[in-house]
């Protein structure tokens, strides 16, 4: 039997390879990620519990679903199942030495504004708040903290700022004492990050792909676009890299993850650092 015609995987799901491809083209289209060969298994990993939530037997019943009604609330379950959530606090740390620094180095009379544009469940917000708050007196009052994704789940995950003490092991004494609250009784073995930092970031839904963003990413001195484009075709992310330039001030800040490489994009930005690049 030809691939095209045959179950991939699934038991008592019917999973087909036309399944798999039409997929991977509804992705795209809302969400521009791009989904190589290899995401056969992990597609029906995520998506099957939607199915059964849903009381489908058969993917392309699913699908069918979707394509009724383009802004059924299923999509946003659909968008969330297939994108990739990977976070940890200071990841990177080279990265938030350089914003510490530039952030130390701006007039006393200068405000700013710093975006997550692929937040996840918030680490990397919470992360550039502590920078930015051990770095510079009145901190609050001054910077002005965007964390956005497009997957809502793990954006709610980030407003409530709980995590498993595991992820905190690593982090000096003085951060977990500034900006962590241990939890106690049913909580052992959780923190909490501290309510006033949480009320500091601002957490909005944005979809990188839409052709407009809104209001409040429309002019910001640096953005944190890490470990995103990788997951974009090569159009996609030169689309998503002018639209950051143009998200950015006069010489603004654009961090990226260390598998992303801006070589053929010079003529948008200037690497100043490993990874860290500034508005041409």
């Amino acid at each position: 039997m030809p691939q095209s015609e045959a179950t991939v995987i699934g038991g008592e799901l019917d999973y087909q390879e036309h399944d798999f491809q039409r997929i991977r083209a509804m992705i795209f289209a809302r969400a521009g990620i791009h989904l190589h060969d290899g995401k056969r298994a992990m597609v029906f990993n995520r998506l099957s519990k939607r199915l059964r939530l849903t009381g489908h037997r058969r993917f392309c019943d699913y699908l069918d679903q979707l394509d009724r009604a383009a802004t059924a609330p299923e999509w946003e379950f659909f968008t969330n199942a297939l994108t990739t959530n990977l976070s940890g606090f200071f990841r990177e740390a080279h990265h938030f030495d350089v914003l510490a620094q530039w952030l130390q180095a701006l007039s006393p009379q200068t405000n700013c504004t710093i975006w997550s544009c692929a937040a996840a469940s918030g680490e990397e917000a919470y992360s550039i708040a502590m920078t930015a708050d051990s770095a510079l007196p009145n901190a609050t009052q001054r910077i002005r903290i965007v964390a956005s994704d497009i997957n809502t789940q793990t954006l709610a995950r980030a407003r409530e700022g709980i995590y498993p003490a595991s992820k905190v092991q690593s982090l000096e004494p003085e951060f977990l004492k500034n900006y962590f609250q241990k939890g106690t009784g049913v909580h052992t073995g959780q923190v909490r990050i501290q309510p006033w930092l949480v009320d500091w970031v601002t957490f909005a839904q944005i979809n990188l792909q839409e052709p407009r963003w809104p209001s409040q990413v429309a002019q910001v001195d640096a953005i944190f676009c890490r470990n995103v484009l990788i997951y974009f075709q090569e159009s996609t992310q030169r689309l998503v890299l002018e639209k950051l330039h143009q998200a950015l001030t006069p010489a603004g800040h654009l961090f990226m993850g260390h598998a992303e490489h801006l070589g053929k994009h010079e003529d948008l930005f200037t690497p100043i650092g490993k990874t860290v690049y500034v508005k041409r």
